[in-house]
């Protein structure tokens, strides 16, 4: 009698592939990502912006620009609810196993396609659109590559896991092993059972964090407080005001 198939992984054992990925890459990202944002923001302050290309063009931009943003919104919460959220809080707060599964994959399908589907749009538009194609710049077409790695990647990891397949509960492997990172205690054997596309999910996104600070992207982690102190800026009326002397036509004598 055979033995049962084992799923295809990245790394067979812990040995030192398994180390390299599961253990020094994300710490690798996470300094990358983290040191990253503190040069760009001492040394490239002018540059933490979106380099909007809304003058060019609004009409792809209204249709594309809100499913991306909504989509991977949805994405990210979902993400931050199933890697750091232990299985046992959300048993204890009553939600059972099933009722999240069915949840995490309907949503998660949806905004996974609304995300990608927007990404498409913004993609076409920048490759379509001749000013905002001039524009763009060879570090935003690898971010946009990346991004649409990352993110199908993820979506193909649910549909063939959870609509396709068996199912595969993440949260017993996947998310462990996340929060063993911030623990300063990794676990690499629990990403070596996991099915390659969640892994190949995993690795995209890492490598991803770690380009996050030196793309466009970085507009994400900033919110514009400042907006609400800044002082007001005084123009200069053209209006004749009342106890004014009128301007005069041709050159005045200045002194």
């Amino acid at each position: 009698m055979s033995a049962p198939a084992q799923p295809l992984t990245l790394a067979a054992d812990t040995g030192t592939g398994g180390v390299l990925l599961w253990v020094v890459l994300p710490y690798v990202a996470l300094a990358v990502f983290v040191l990253g944002h503190i040069w760009r923001y001492r040394y490239d302050k002018f540059g933490w912006t979106t380099r909007s290309s809304q003058l060019y063009e609004r009409r792809l931009l209204r249709i594309g620009s809100p499913l991306f943003h909504f989509g991977i919104l949805v994405v990210l919460i979902g993400h931050i609810g199933g890697l750091i959220i232990p299985k046992s809080w959300t048993e204890a707060a009553g939600i059972s196993e099933h009722m999240y599964h069915i949840g995490a994959v309907v949503l998660g399908t949806i905004a996974g396609i609304a995300t990608l589907g927007g990404l498409a749009i913004l993609v076409y538009r920048r490759r379509t659109v001749g000013p905002v194609f001039s524009a763009t710049t060879v570090n935003d077409k690898a971010m946009y590559l990346s991004l649409t790695v990352t993110i199908g990647l993820g979506l193909a990891a649910t549909v063939a896991a959870n609509v396709v397949g068996g199912g595969y509960d993440y949260r017993e492997t996947i998310s462990p092993w996340f929060r063993s990172i911030f623990y300063f205690q990794p676990h690499p054997d629990l990403m070596i059972g996991a099915p390659v596309l969640f892994q190949l999910h995993a690795i995209s996104a890492l490598l991803l964090f770690a380009a996050w600070p030196f793309t466009r992207l970085v507009h994400m982690l900033t919110a514009p407080v400042g907006y609400l102190t800044r002082p007001y800026i005084v123009y200069r009326s053209r209006d004749t005001r009342l106890g004014a002397r009128p301007p005069r036509r041709g050159w005045e004598r200045v002194g």
